[in-house]
């Protein structure tokens, strides 16, 4: 059993999947604040729940006195990290990975404390160092260290060449310069251990090599696991897209709803690697069962849209929830669209109504949801795909659409 405070609690939740030397890094963390980091590449304004688990550990990191560090690829964004994809990134403008990397930092706010203060997270630019290399001293002062022989044992690269899918020289170098960043990280900023998925063991090592070959220095490395539902779906993934954590990629209440949709055999762990629940409460939410077990789906969900959309968010999502599917009421705050009356009176098929509202991703989605049942206006079951939504259909100005038991919309008057 660790000795730290953090490790026997990222253990006991879940968080560590593999570390380069356990024992090492349990012995610096009950010695002292320890610096440790996270890269996030900017391929999207947001990040969404596939990034959650980095967060919630830097998180933990921090709540047990020690400091987090958020690094921004500026500059690796540019080449793309090969690992775990089968295909070359697109590639980005400088101009959009700007505007991504703003929209990024919003993320995470609401998890971490940023300040000058020893334990005090911050947040640090990869395009600082990056841009200003030049190749020939790069590949002099860092490439010496990299035998292709090492390389193609990685992960990252054998597995994409074994499926016989291209993969570039420019790609081929994100491994040399995510450990460029652990360097220049150890360096600057005394950064002494680095955090990522399980699929990037490969360039931590790879980066611990460097700082031992080229400064004679221990770092350390330290992975989470990659989380799916038991039912094997993707973490952050939905029918409708990506769970992004920011409101103006998706709304509160339908993050909520992620979260409140749980299946049952995840709601445990998922308390544990997602909330700031106690791990004695969380242990007597696991223990229920039946219906009793919706009510922990309910925690979970407020609790995890209090630590990404605050407290007054996650209060109003569930209410509206309860207001919904317990009462049954058209909730004025559920998420909706805003209609033209004109367009309404004329009318609107409901297929096209449901694409409008987001509540499908297409007119045959839309068909297919009537087809089988699915399709509700008003709470009351549309079973033709030639059915028209009219201003006659308007309660107080709006509209209820609903798509199975969970998923609501209003379709409001302009």
């Amino acid at each position: 059993m660790p000795k730290s405070d953090f490790l026997q609690e990222a253990t006991e939740r879940g968080f560590v999947f593999q570390c380069t030397d356990l024992d090492a890094l349990d012995a610096a963390l009950c010695a002292g604040p320890v610096s440790a980091y996270i890269g996030f590449d900017c391929t999207a304004d947001s990040l969404h729940v596939g990034s959650l688990l980095q967060i919630m550990i830097l998180r933990l990191w921090q709540r047990h006195g020690n400091r987090p560090v958020v690094l921004m690829g500026g500059g690796t964004t540019r080449i793309g990290d090969p690992s775990g994809k089968d295909e070359s990134r697109q590639m980005l403008s400088d101009e959009q990975i700007a505007a991504n990397m703003a929209g990024i930092r919003r993320c995470f706010d609401p998890f971490l404390r940023f300040g000058t203060g020893p334990s005090d997270a911050i947040m640090l630019n990869n395009a600082e160092w990056l841009d200003a290399l030049g190749f020939i001293p790069l590949l002099r002062d860092v490439g010496t260290h990299f035998t292709i022989n090492r390389m193609l044992t990685f992960d990252a690269v054998r597995l994409r060449l074994d499926r016989e899918q291209p993969l570039t020289f420019l790609e081929f170098n994100y491994m040399i310069l995510q450990s460029y960043d652990f360097r220049v990280l150890f360096r600057r900023h005394g950064v002494t251990v680095q955090i990522g998925g399980s699929d990037q063991w490969g360039n931590i090592v790879a980066g611990m090599e460097l700082v031992r070959r080229t400064d004679s220095k221990t770092v350390l490395g330290l992975t989470t696991p990659l989380i799916t539902a038991s039912s094997g779906a993707k973490m952050g993934k939905t029918a409708k897209g990506a769970v992004w954590l920011t409101a103006d990629r998706l709304a509160a209440y339908d993050y909520w709803q992620f979260w409140r949709n749980t299946e049952d055999a995840d709601v445990g762990r998922f308390l544990r690697l997602f909330t700031d629940l106690t791990l004695a409460e969380i242990a007597r939410l696991e223990a229920l069962g039946g219906a009793e077990i919706n009510e922990a789906k309910k925690l979970l969900a407020t609790e995890a849209t209090r630590l990404a959309h605050g407290a007054d968010a996650a209060v109003a999502a569930a209410e509206t929830a309860r207001q919904a599917f317990e009462l049954g009421e058209a909730a004025e705050t559920l998420p909706g669209v805003d209609v033209p009356r004109a367009e309404l009176e004329a009318g609107i098929p409901a297929f096209r109504l449901f694409v409008l509202a987001g509540l499908v991703a297409s007119n045959g989605e839309a068909r297919r949801l009537i087809r089988g049942g699915g399709a509700r206006v008003n709470d009351q079951p549309v079973r033709d795909e030639g059915h028209t939504v009219s201003a006659g259909d308007l309660q107080d100005d709006v509209i209820k659409l609903s798509a199975g038991r969970k998923h609501h919309r209003l379709v409001r008057a302009i």
